[in-house]
């Protein structure tokens, strides 16, 4: 005689005395047992004592846009309306008798059409004979059912009477009014292995989860056995609070640098024109310094300025190069400028502030925060976004070790297809642009740009030693990571993406 657990003998002696095999609902509802416990004791002897065969098929119930054809479809609104009016009018004459708004109308053109209910000519919409008390069609016939069923399987529907194919053709092409989910149907049935064992005896042992004083006390304890638990088997999802899946971008981000062995740095967002251009030997009359590139602060109306020597040879390294062996930009500097207070347009103004308050090496700093520029926005742009800006200050340093710090942060980050391609920045030479490659775009996508700060850059700041600078946006490498459309998906309230999104990967 074999022992087994009580559920497991339920089970197997259930299925010894039917003549076919069973759903795992239907037989859990024999049983009157929970279907879980009976699905986990089918799924774990599958293969042995019972034949589990597995039937996928699609669940169909309303979706969220089902009120754009309840209770009755736009195109046959419009019919309706055109009968009244002779069979013909003007399109923007029919949004009053059908209740529907102006774009609505617009929208059933495409089903009049499909339909043959009704053609358009000009600015007329006219009945064609189809059109004339149009018979239910499949898709509202289909609708309808699913109001009353609330979900069906489309063998259900089928056994209604209902054309599936010829109402999910014509509904497929309204978004959102159907929900289609995919399910999997379970037969179970014994084997022979498992009537043999039947016939053979079982004998079912009582299970506990968990010893009690009062199996103690009655020495019951010596007649039953501890379930272990199953840490594989389904069990209800859990949705804790945690911190969001950009957040948490940025702080793997921290993470990988700190492991690289740098150090953070940080500043206020609202920055100096001298920290956020002219020390970046950027000019005065550069686009970027363009109104309508920047955001300019109104209050305070002027920033503080560093150590007027750093002021003046940033100033004469704009004008004829200064100690630095160039030419300069070769133009009347004007100091007030770099007063002027902006958002800053780059996390650099962070690295550069790091790299003049010390700028002997070897020394590694990186800031990771918000940066804003006035971007047109589309599913890579936005007017606020993240940066991670690092330099390196070592004299050793050179441009093959910024390919390599660049290589590691991304392939720690989970990439591995990026590539790097010669670009040109005001302060840094040589420079590239870094991309990686989207499944999702079928293209490169750029992430940020990298050079080595030209000595225009760090004479000025009292730094003879070489520097390696990046500025990479976290918004993209996020969007990337978590296979969005767009960057905007980042920042909209869809609870349930934001439940079931793992932290960990």
């Amino acid at each position: 005689m074999v022992t087994v657990t009580e559920i497991e003998y339920q089970v197997l002696t259930g299925l010894a005395g039917q003549n076919a095999p069973l759903a795992i609902p239907e037989l859990a509802e024999k049983l009157k047992l929970d279907q879980a416990q009976v699905s986990a004791v089918c799924v774990t002897r599958a293969g042995d004592e019972i034949e589990l065969v597995e039937t996928p098929y699609s669940e169909l119930r309303l979706g969220k846009k089902a009120g754009e054809v309840q209770p009755t479809f736009p195109e046959r609104l419009v019919v309706e309306a055109l009968e009244k009016c002779g069979g013909e009018a003007e399109l923007s004459s029919l949004a009053e008798p059908t209740g529907l708004d102006k774009k609505a109308v617009g929208q059933s053109l495409r089903w009049l059409k499909a339909k043959g209910w009704a053609e358009q000519e000009g600015r007329l919409l006219k009945l064609l004979p189809a059109g004339r008390g149009p018979a239910k069609g499949a898709d509202e016939a289909l609708v309808e059912a699913l109001a009353e069923l609330g979900s069906a399987t489309e063998d259900e529907l089928r056994a209604r009477g209902l054309d599936v194919e010829a109402a999910l053709k014509l509904l497929d092409g309204r978004s959102g009014v159907l929900d289609r989910r995919d399910r999997v149907n379970r037969i179970v049935s014994l084997t022979s292995a498992g009537q043999s064992l039947v016939d053979t005896g079982l004998k079912a042992r009582r299970e506990v989860t968990q010893l009690t004083p009062e199996l103690l006390r009655g020495g019951e304890w010596r007649e039953v056995e501890l379930r272990p638990y199953d840490v594989t088997l389904a069990a209800e999802p859990s949705y804790p609070g945690k911190e969001h899946p950009l957040v948490s971008i940025f702080q793997m981000t921290r993470r990988v640098f700190l492991e690289l062995g740098f150090e953070e740095t940080q500043s206020g967002y609202v920055e100096s024109s001298f920290w956020d251009f002219d020390a970046l030997f950027q000019p005065q009359d550069h686009p970027a310094r363009d109104m309508q590139d920047t955001f300019y602060v109104e209050r305070p109306d002027v920033c503080r300025l560093p150590d007027q020597k750093v002021v003046e040879a940033v100033g004469q390294t704009h004008r004829d190069g200064g100690t630095t062996g160039s030419v300069g930009w070769r133009y009347d500097w004007d100091v007030e400028l770099t007063k002027r207070p902006v958002l800053r347009t780059h996390t650099t103004a962070s690295t550069i502030r790091a790299l003049a308050d010390n700028p002997v090496g070897p020394r590694k700093v990186f800031c990771v925060g918000p940066v804003f520029r006035r971007e047109t926005v589309d599913y890579k742009h936005l007017p606020v976004f993240h940066q991670v800006d690092g330099i390196i200050i070592d004299p050793s340093a050179t441009f093959a070790n910024l390919l390599g710090t660049l290589k590691a942060f991304y392939s720690k980050m989970g990439f591995d297809r990026f590539q790097f391609r010669p670009a040109f920045f005001p302060y840094t030479e040589p420079s590239v642009e870094i991309f990686v490659w989207s499944e999702k775009k079928g293209d490169w996508v750029e992430m940020g740009g990298a050079g080595m700060f030209r000595p225009e850059v760090t004479r000025p700041l009292g730094c003879t030693q070489p520097v390696l600078a990046w500025g990479l946006g976290l918004e993209r490498l996020a969007m990337f990571r978590y296979s969005l459309g767009s960057i905007g998906e980042l920042y909209r309230a869809r609870m349930q993406w934001l439940k079931e999104t793992p932290l960990c990967r």
